[in-house]
C-alpha cells in the first residue's frame, strides 16, 4: 500500500462521529460562483441551439454568465432569435450554420469558437433527428445512417475536434433520451442511437476523468419542441406527453436547469451520470 493518503490518518471511536474532530473539516458552505453566476466567464458550444431544448439551454447558460456558440442546420430565423435572447442577458451569442454530422463542420465550429472567444469550457452535444416508422422493415439504410450520423457520429466528431482545447474542469454534456431506457417501437433507430449515447457518455467519462474533464448526459422525456410536430401526426401531437406520470409534456425550460447544474461547479463530483427530467417516469438508468 502506498504511504500517500488522501486524508491524514485518523479514527474516531464513536458513531456517527464528530465533524469538528475531522482533519480537514468537510466543506459545508455553498460553492458560489464569482458574481453569483454559475458559469461566469465560460464559453459553451451547443449543437441544435436554434430551438427547443438547445435554445433553452443557450439562454440559461447566458443568464448564468456564459458566452454561447450555437450550431444549427438551416433554421436561420430560429437561430437568430436564440442569439437575440442570449444577448438580452448581456452575453455574446454566435450562430453557425452547417451539418454537424460531418467532421469538417465540427472542426469549423471549434475554430470559430476559438476565433471569437479563445477558449472552450463546455460542449453540449444536443442536436438530433428522428423519423417515425411502424416497422423495422420500413427503415431504409439511408434513414438509419442519417439518424446515427446526426445523433451519434456528430458527438464523436465534435468532441474529437474540441478536446485539444479543453482544459481541466471543462465539461461535456450529451443529450440522450428516455427512449434509450424503455425503448420506443415507432422510433427504433432513434432509440438505438440514444442508447449509444448513454454508452458513449459513460465510456468517455472514464477516458477523460484523469484530465479533469467531466462527461455527463441528460435524458429528457416528452418535451414540447419543434421536433414533435415535425415528427408525429396531428392526432399524436395533440396527445403528446399525456401518457407520462405527470400527464403532460415538459417545457424546454424545465430541462435546461439540468444542463446548468452539470456545467457548473455544483456538479464537480459527477461524471458518467445521466439526469432524467421525464415527467416522473422511473427508468432505473
Amino acid at each position: 500500500m502506498s504511504e500517500e493518503h488522501i486524508h491524514p490518518v485518523q479514527h474516531q471511536d464513536h458513531q456517527p462521529g464528530l465533524q469538528a474532530a475531522m482533519t480537514p473539516l468537510p466543506e459545508s458552505e455553498p460553492r458560489l460562483a464569482p458574481g453569483g453566476k454559475k458559469l461566469e466567464g465560460k464559453v459553451a458550444i451547443i449543437t441544435g441551439g436554434d430551438s427547443g431544448i438547445g435554445r433553452a439551454v443557450s439562454v440559461a447558460f447566458a443568464a448564468e454568465g456564459a458566452n454561447v456558440v450555437i450550431a444549427y442546420l438551416d433554421e436561420d430565423a430560429d437561430a437568430q432569435e436564440t442569439v437575440r435572447l442570449i444577448e438580452e442577458h448581456g452575453q455574446r451569442g454566435v450562430a453557425l450554420r452547417g451539418d454537424i454530422g460531418t467532421p469538417a463542420f465540427a472542426a469549423e465550429l471549434v475554430a470559430r469558437t476559438l476565433l471569437e472567444f479563445s477558449q472552450i469550457d463546455i460542449v453540449v452535444n444536443n442536436a438530433a433527428e428522428q423519423h417515425v416508422q411502424k416497422s423495422i422493415e420500413d427503415i431504409e439504410p439511408q434513414q438509419l445512417e442519417e439518424t446515427f450520423r446526426t445523433n451519434v457520429f456528430a458527438m464523436f466528431y465534435l468532441v474529437k475536434a474540441a478536446l485539444p482545447h479543453l482544459k481541466k474542469n471543462a465539461c461535456i454534456i450529451n443529450t440522450t433520451s428516455v427512449t434509450a431506457y424503455r425503448g420506443s417501437p415507432k422510433l427504433l433507430d432513434y432509440a438505438a442511437s440514444k442508447g449509444a449515447i448513454v454508452a458513449f457518455t459513460r465510456s468517455l467519462s472514464q477516458q477523460l476523468v484523469e484530465m479533469g474533464i467531466r462527461v455527463n448526459a441528460v435524458a429528457p422525456g416528452p418535451i414540447w419542441t419543434p421536433l414533435i410536430p415535425a415528427s408525429f401526426s396531428e392526432e399524436e401531437v395533440a396527445e403528446f406527453g399525456s401518457k407520462s406520470p405527470m400527464k403532460r409534456a415538459g417545457q424546454p425550460n424545465e430541462v435546461a436547469p439540468c444542463y446548468v447544474f452539470l456545467a457548473s461547479s455544483d456538479a464537480s463530483f459527477m461524471s458518467g451520470q445521466v439526469l432524467h427530467p421525464n415527467g416522473g417516469e422511473i427508468i432505473n438508468g
